[in-house]
């Protein structure tokens, strides 16, 4: 028999279809990754409700599940080789989240750069304890099955370094049970908005999803942000930190073409409707693959159920054992009930 296969942790907050910048600073790295890792794709509902604890968003979380879900099997994750599991429905993550908050102190917490920012987006007037702790309970999730690698973008490997520093912590002082996982940055970790102006973003409203429809494929690109230097195509054009060239990059596989057109961008000898065409065109030839998929695992209305159940029965035997190594490492006291 050969080695064991390392295992990957990562996942999404369930806020309902996913887009591009998914695809390129996470999904691309796990479809790569599934031959050589036992992967678990972990749909985070509970740390939804660290920015959106309120009633409407909750109940929306149902159908947001099964929205990200279907965007996930229509890129190619097989729940066949991969575990996708539900994570509210692990109740040992409750636990593990209550004894890794005594690891670490508020002040480390504070010193994550992305809490604040995500307490601004929230449009929250102050910092909850759910939002301070997020970190803590993402260390929970990683560390319940135990795994050794998780894929993230760069805005979260902050909050990797929290999972590291809280295992070694526990491995100090009660016994060697969790691995101290790596992060593993994706080659594109973020995508700028179609505005331009920041990361892609469905609070922002500047994303192109998987799941978009070719119509609205081409309302979008053709109404992106260029370079607003640029009044007429005769006048050379910047292609550096252009959000049409970022995109041809990341998703038009024609090199030549796409040099072509960044030398004739800067010359003034191609207009932007022209540029953002040659995208559209390849856009679309990503896209259409993962819309026929999308449309076939339409066709079968329990499949997301199916699979979620059988992902979180397979994840939960996992949790169980975590537990039971970490109680015995602690000598807690278990009631004989």
């Amino acid at each position: 028999m050969g080695a064991a296969r390392k295992r990957i942790l990562t996942g999404d907050r369930p806020t309902g279809r996913l887009h591009l910048g998914h695809y390129v600073g996470s999904l691309r790295n796990r479809l790569s990754l599934q031959d050589e890792y036992e992967c678990f794709f972990i749909i985070a509902d509970l740390h939804t409700l660290t920015t959106r604890p309120d009633k409407s968003h909750i109940s929306a979380v149902g159908e947001n599940v099964r929205e990200m879900l279907l965007d996930y099997l229509a890129v190619g994750i097989d729940p066949d080789r991969s575990v996708i599991f539900l994570q509210s429905g692990i109740p040992e993550t409750y636990e593990l989240n209550l004894i890794f908050e005594m690891l670490v102190s508020v002040p480390r917490l504070e010193r994550v750069p992305s809490l604040k920012e995500m307490a601004t987006t929230a449009s929250l007037e102050s910092m909850p304890l759910g939002l301070l702790g997020y970190p803590v309970l993402q260390a929970a999730d990683i560390l319940l099955p135990r795994a050794t690698l998780v894929p993230v973008g760069k805005d979260n490997e902050a909050h990797v370094e929290v999972t590291r520093e809280i295992a070694r912590r526990f491995n100090r002082l009660y016994g060697e049970v969790f691995p101290i996982p790596d992060a593993l940055i994706g080659d594109v970790p973020s995508l700028v908005g179609t505005d331009g102006k920041a990361q892609m973003s469905k609070s922002r409203n500047n994303t192109i999803d998987l799941a978009d429809d070719p119509a609205t494929v081409r309302t979008k690109v053709m109404g992106m942000f260029t370079d607003p230097a640029r009044v007429h195509a005769d006048i050379p054009g910047r292609v550096e930190g252009n959000p049409v060239f970022i995109y041809h990059e990341a998703f038009n596989p024609n090199l030549e073409q796409v040099e072509d057109l960044k030398q004739r961008y800067r010359e003034g000898k191609v207009g932007d409707v022209e540029v953002k065409q040659h995208l559209l065109e390849a856009l679309n030839e990503f896209l259409d693959p993962i819309r026929d998929r999308r449309a076939k695992f339409m066709r079968t209305p329990s499949i997301v159920e199916d699979i979620l159940i059988a992902g979180t029965k397979r994840m939960r035997d996992e949790a169980i054992e975590t537990m039971s190594l970490v109680r015995e490492a602690m000598g807690m006291y278990r009631l004989p009930l």
